[in-house]
């Protein structure tokens, strides 16, 4: 039998607007990192353990997997032989319509309120609405059918509004998100919230789960995925994004999607 490859990663020809469908076989452990969009998905083989607002979970071959946009995810294979999974990534504007139509127009903040979800007949319907949207015939009413059946049995309002963080994290995160391409360094970040370098990236771990570089990496690689899918050019993508040259801005761009800013910008 051949062995599983390291790591394989298909990006699918999506027909929906605002939806990305991957495809992945990897024994590769992910560090700690995020996405702009909401993720849904099915193991198709193996187990992994993953970080998520809820605490470590796992999750085996038939479970359905979900993530919120800025959620602090990981993900580890468990076992040897890696696993396998099929994921949907869907813009935040595109679920905000669902929800709209699913709530006749009381729609309020709507998100998967479960990690990781052991129902058959869900994970069936992710696989299905999977097929539905990569098919070259895709018949996008059916997409759009099936989208507002599982979602409107899936997002949920959240329990519980997290514990805000303190006002001067809330500063320094804001001011990372309004340009992640600024060239900020930790003391001045400390200066402008009355903190010490430590005060700050401990306080700032603590509350993002990130470290406050780590963060304006995220980032600056959402920022560039959505430069190379309007189609900017890469070398433009990587000056534009901050990074410190086109391969550096690949190599995290793959430790982080798992394919390359060329293979995403064919699809």
């Amino acid at each position: 039998m051949p062995a599983t490859p390291q790591k394989q990663f298909t990006m699918l020809v999506c027909q929906l607007p605002g939806v990305e469908a991957v495809q992945a076989q990897s024994r590769h452990s992910f560090g700690r990192h995020m996405h702009a969009q909401f993720g849904i998905g099915v193991v198709l083989q193996g187990a992994q353990k993953s970080l998520s607002d809820r605490g470590v979970v796992e999750a085996v071959a038939g479970d359905t997997i979900t993530v919120n946009p800025g959620e602090i995810h990981d993900g580890t294979p468990l076992g040897d032989a890696g696993r396998s999974w099929q994921m949907l990534y869907l813009e935040p504007a595109l679920i905000a319509t669902l929800m709209d139509d699913i709530s006749e127009g009381n729609s309020r903040q709507r998100e998967f309120s479960l990690p990781v979800i052991r129902n058959a007949r869900i994970s069936q319907a992710v696989r299905h609405l999977f097929a539905t949207v990569t098919s070259p015939q895709a018949a996008i009413m059916s997409a759009e059918e099936q989208m507002l059946l599982l979602f409107s049995r899936l997002m949920q309002e959240p329990a519980s509004q997290p514990e805000a963080a303190p006002p001067a994290i809330q500063h320094a995160r804001s001011l990372i998100d309004d340009d992640p391409t600024a060239e900020l360094s930790l003391q001045t970040l400390a200066q402008q919230q009355g903190l010490s370098r430590f005060q700050l990236l401990r306080a700032f771990a603590k509350n993002t789960g990130m470290t406050p570089h780590a963060y304006i990496l995220q980032r600056r690689l959402q920022h560039a995925r959505r430069l190379i899918a309007a189609g900017m050019p890469l070398v433009q993508v990587a000056m534009e994004c901050g990074f410190a040259d086109q391969s550096h801005m690949t190599r995290l761009f793959i430790r982080n999607f798992g394919l390359s800013p060329g293979a995403y910008a064919q699809r």
